[in-house]
């Protein structure tokens, strides 16, 4: 909500700006077409400038690649245009967040999954991201709205462990999966840390810097000061160790907005690096998006035939067939 409000009214700021500035311009003679054409044009440029700020950031803290993650010129107007769609079109995804994504009704589940967003936002990023999961048969898909926007990471973990039980508690399942983009994996970090990771089957975290990013420093705000590398928030996580689900963080060589790219390894996890994606691009980009799919899919799978297998007792041949023969 925060996220939606904030942006309505910027934009709204930024229109009624652009629409006194138009009227004093048409008052001397200019074209009522030029001024009309030029609203689009000017929020185009708008976020092409910001986009490309975040990529000059991106190449000046850049890490070194290694040769099969070097592209040519093609694959980087691709990269570049890629991440500029996903970028104009996250405004209005952000502000009708409400109505792109609806939360299942209550129906009996193995294994939910459940989207984090990322810093700055809201679920609205996922809009398509849940129809390509909704395409593959993946179900039930939750989203989650933290926020204010500039909390603390543990603050929006307090909100994941109400949003998870309310998971469990509506579909009866014993644990989700969590699918991540950028800072929401770290929350489900805090969440882990804060409240075991039981409930949590599987992480997949999209573009998460996990110890940080040189672009959090560009802003003010609680949970960015924990984002910029080598904050106390980040050394305080990593310094001792606590329960965490298996990982999988899907990242990319060539983040927009995670400099050093990376920051988004995580020992122990498996990480999955990617060549010519950008940070927002990630969430539509094929080769993310089927991987994320298939990590889905088997837990899944996995979470079904288990229910489908009687109780064992302690008691029963089955179990006693189970356990380990002493030896004489």
């Amino acid at each position: 909500m925060w996220s939606a409000v904030s942006l309505s009214l910027l934009l709204l700021g930024g229109i009624a700006a652009y629409s006194a500035g138009a009227l004093a311009m048409a008052a001397h003679g200019v074209a009522l077409a030029w001024l009309l054409i030029g609203a689009p044009l000017l929020y185009c440029a708008v976020v092409f400038s910001i986009m490309a700020v975040y990529f000059a950031v991106a190449w000046l803290y850049r890490v070194e690649r290694p040769p099969h993650a070097q592209i040519g010129v093609a694959a980087t107007l691709r990269l570049v245009g890629n991440e500029y769609r996903a970028l104009m079109g996250s405004a209005w995804r952000t502000i009708f967040y409400k109505f792109l994504l609806r939360d299942p009704a209550p129906a009996p589940a193995h294994l939910p999954v459940l989207l984090l967003h990322g810093v700055l936002c809201n679920a609205g990023v996922w809009s398509h991201f849940a129809r390509l999961l909704d395409a593959r048969g993946v179900r039930p898909v939750y989203t989650i709205s933290y926020g204010p926007p500039l909390a603390s990471i543990d603050f929006f973990a307090d909100q994941l462990a109400r949003k998870i039980d309310g998971i469990l508690s509506s579909t009866g399942a014993s644990s989700i999966v969590v699918v991540a983009h950028s800072m929401g994996g770290l929350v489900a970090l805090a969440y882990c840390r804060r409240y075991g990771a039981k409930k949590i089957r599987r992480l997949i975290s999209l573009a998460t810097p996990y110890h940080g990013s040189i672009h959090a420093t560009c802003f003010p705000g609680v949970c960015l000061t924990e984002l910029r590398p080598r904050s106390d928030w980040l050394q305080r996580l990593h310094r001792r160790s606590f329960p965490m689900p298996p990982i999988s963080s899907i990242w990319s060589w060539h983040d927009s907005m995670v400099a050093p790219q990376t920051s988004c390894k995580l020992k122990g996890a498996q990480n999955i690096a990617l060549t010519g994606v950008g940070h927002n691009a990630i969430l539509a980009d094929r080769g993310a998006v089927s991987r994320a799919v298939a990590l889905i899919c088997a837990e899944q799978a996995q979470a079904e035939y288990a229910a489908s297998q009687p109780a064992l007792t302690s008691g029963s041949p089955a179990s006693v067939a189970q356990k380990p023969s002493a030896r004489v």
